[in-house]
């Protein structure tokens, strides 16, 4: 039944994160999120925009994403009824790109329409209609460690992890903290499932260099060249006995189809706001499963709310590795959803069962946190 949406609230947050997180990109300290929520019939739906501060890990960035949601993509969702959520990202694809600030819309809408129908998210974007099965009660899930400043600083980071349960580690790796640091991490743990991710820090001309990781038997070496190149990767993997992971290059249905075709890739990380949203993730996961591509979930270092939806996310069938998914308290000394995102000591997350995303908003600390509200009606 058709439904409209009545008004669009935007709300920036500013928190704290526990621990610095370094990439290749840089540090980052603090995190400054767009969160949308969206309402119709005195029920509301949340969603989370992943971009990060800087317009470094693509072309979007926080400051970036106001003028857009306000001035070009509520107005898109508000126009007309809704028959169902499927349909939003052709309401916002006249906007070129910006699929992160789109994806957030979506995703509250997906969320809005569970809570209407009063299923789990999980359920709502697959479940037994869509994937002949149900959705999983639990997800694995790995950790994401970023650069540190020795490696004896991230040996013990390691340990306190793998001591939390956390299944699979990621370690990010840049040209002068690669080899050795793998070395001394494979030394260590010699049985641990590992992988590292390289946002984009190499070219072709570093083949020679990262053809050395075959040695430590690596998961997966995470988007070692360009964040927009599919070709190099491909004449990259031909080299490698490891399987490259594709993130960055990977935005659309037919990227994917792309990068299999051309065997670039043997795994495919799909990130919800990357690829704009739901339908376009489960589309990507459709393709992966047919031709025999795992997937997982990549992080954002979203609040709760970004979280909740990887959650989701995760449980449909071809998510078969863990993923970023990790608990609140790794982030944050307090999460803006209650109860916390928790993992279990054997690596796992519960999926929740109550309508939506399953998790309620801790409204008081919402509050808080919020540095800039505006309604869209």
């Amino acid at each position: 039944m058709a439904y409209r949406i009545e008004r669009v609230v935007l709300r920036q947050i500013r928190m704290p994160l526990v621990h610095f997180f370094e990439t290749s990109f840089g540090r980052t300290y603090e995190r400054v999120i767009v969160l949308v929520e969206v309402q119709s019939e005195g029920i509301s739906g949340w969603g989370e925009v992943t971009a990060g501060e800087h317009p470094f890990y693509n072309e979007e960035w926080t400051a970036s994403i106001w003028p857009l949601l306000r001035d070009y993509v509520a107005p898109r969702v508000i126009a007309q009824p809704i028959e169902s959520a499927d349909e939003v990202f052709d309401r916002t694809a006249g906007i070129r790109g910006h699929f992160m600030a789109r994806g957030g819309v979506e995703a509250a809408i997906w969320d809005l329409e569970a809570r209407r129908a009063g299923v789990s998210l999980a359920r709502h974007i697959g479940g037994g209609s869509r994937y002949d099965k149900d959705p999983r009660t639990e997800i694995p899930c790995g950790v994401s460690i970023g650069i540190q400043d020795s490696i004896g600083q991230l040996l013990t980071k390691i340990e306190t992890e793998l001591a939390a349960g956390y299944q699979r580690i990621k370690i990010k790796i840049k040209p002068g903290w690669d080899i050795d640091v793998v070395r001394e991490v494979r030394k260590t743990f010699p049985s641990i499932r590992l992988m590292a991710d390289a946002n984009s820090a190499y070219t072709l001309a570093d083949a020679d260099r990262l053809r050395r990781l075959d040695e430590f038997h690596l998961m997966m070496i995470e988007q070692p060249l360009a964040h927009d190149d599919i070709i190099d990767h491909a004449k990259l993997q031909a080299q490698l006995q490891t399987p490259l992971c594709l993130d960055e290059s990977i935005r659309t249905p037919r990227h994917a189809e792309q990068a299999i075709e051309m065997r670039a890739c043997g795994i495919v990380n799909i990130k919800l706001g990357r690829v704009g949203g739901f339908r376009q993730a489960r589309g990507i996961h459709d393709i992966c499963q047919a031709n025999g591509i795992p997937v997982w979930c990549g992080g954002m270092l979203e609040s709760g709310i970004g979280r909740a939806h990887n959650i989701a996310l995760s449980t449909l069938p071809n998510f078969v590795l863990p993923g970023d998914v990790s608990a609140s308290k790794r982030y944050w000394e307090r999460d803006i959803v209650h109860p916390a995102i928790e993992v279990s000591t054997h690596g796992t997350i519960s999926v929740p069962d109550g309508p939506g995303f399953g998790f309620d908003i801790d409204v008081d600390f919402l509050r808080s946190v919020t540095v800039r509200e505006e309604t869209i009606a």
